[in-house]
């Protein structure tokens, strides 16, 4: 009887060598796999490790597993290597870019390894904690400069912008937990002290210091979180965020006379056009929070809104958060 994984890989190389499936094309994601074929994830995980093996797919990040450009013959596969702790957390932060955090388990890890179902619990005790390990891992990728700015501005955009692109290249970060629940890995901390520093020059008591330091941190965050909804939402739609959005014309069009700033400015992007830009809204609103604190300047006092709600010795209704 034929494994169902090789079915799987039978039919997808048929696709592809009937044209089906182009180079560049988009082959199902695990879960698609999963549920056209009816098996587990791990056994369409499986399948996917064995046509990349085959070199006829490749994973690209944040796009998905596509039909390879030059799709060499079957090689055999290579002598395993010994399972360690850090192939197993690679292999997961490639899962995670590449389909999201929702695709991640155990044994999908393992298939991609091409090991035992529980070979990777060797190594790492839980799920919970794998996806400590890969934040720790990839908030390590990126080296704060040996020599920061002088000045406290340059100094905190150098920070927040090195956790932008991080986020950027894997967005299964925003996902991990609630501000109120930090992640307390060594390398997060390293950025949060990174911009404590620079914002420390301002002045300002301790409290709003690290009020400071958990807004920009979740400036971050708080866009962010749409790279990896988008991508969900694309896998589940098929549709791009154009599409989407040409979908929405006519509801946007009954809906906007109701609302008159908002129809005007609809109007005029009627004719210009609007790109909704992450990059460029992380920019805007990193410049506007920086711009208000160099206007008040170094040593001004500024107003907290939940100062006081707060005791002393007390956190209100959260614990520290270790943003960046």
């Amino acid at each position: 009887m034929i494994p169902p994984y090789q079915r799987i890989v039978a039919e997808i190389t048929r696709r592809i060598t009937a044209g089906e499936l182009a180079p560049g094309d988009r082959v199902p994601s695990a879960r698609q796999v999963a549920k056209e074929w009816e098996v587990a994830l791990a056994t369409a995980t499986k399948a996917l490790t064995t046509l990349r093996q085959n070199g006829l797919v490749e994973t690209q990040p944040r796009v998905g597993t596509v039909v390879a450009a030059d799709r060499p013959r079957p090689r055999a596969a290579a002598p395993e290597r010994e399972l360690t702790r850090e192939r197993v957390v690679r292999a997961a932060i490639d899962i995670a870019d590449a389909e999201g955090l929702a695709a991640l388990s155990m044994r999908g890890i393992a298939a991609r390894l091409g090991v035992a179902a529980m070979s990777p619990y060797r190594h790492v005790a839980s799920k919970g904690d794998l996806v400590l390990m890969m934040a720790d891992a990839v908030f390590s990728e990126t080296s704060l400069p040996v020599h920061p700015p002088a000045h406290w501005r340059a100094r905190v955009e150098v920070g927040v912008r090195a956790l932008w692109e991080l986020h950027r290249a894997h967005p299964w970060l925003a996902q991990l937990g609630p501000l109120t629940r930090p992640m307390l890995v060594p390398s997060l901390l390293a950025y949060s002290e990174w911009t404590l520093t620079g914002l420390s020059e301002l002045g300002l008591d301790p409290t709003t210091t690290f009020d400071l330091n958990v807004l920009l941190y979740s400036h971050v965050l708080g866009l962010s979180v749409h790279l990896e909804r988008e991508a969900q939402a694309e896998g589940a739609t098929g549709l791009s965020t154009e599409q989407w959005m040409d979908g929405q014309a006519r509801n946007l069009g009954r809906l906007a006379p109701a609302h008159p700033t908002f129809a005007r400015i609809m109007s005029t992007f009627a004719e210009t056009g609007y790109d909704l830009d992450l990059d460029a809204l992380f920019e805007l609103g990193l410049r506007s929070i920086l711009d208000g604190l160099e206007r008040r300047g170094p040593g001004t006092a500024m107003a907290v809104a939940v100062t006081s709600s707060r005791e002393p010795g007390r956190w209100s209704g959260s614990r520290p958060s270790t943003a960046g």
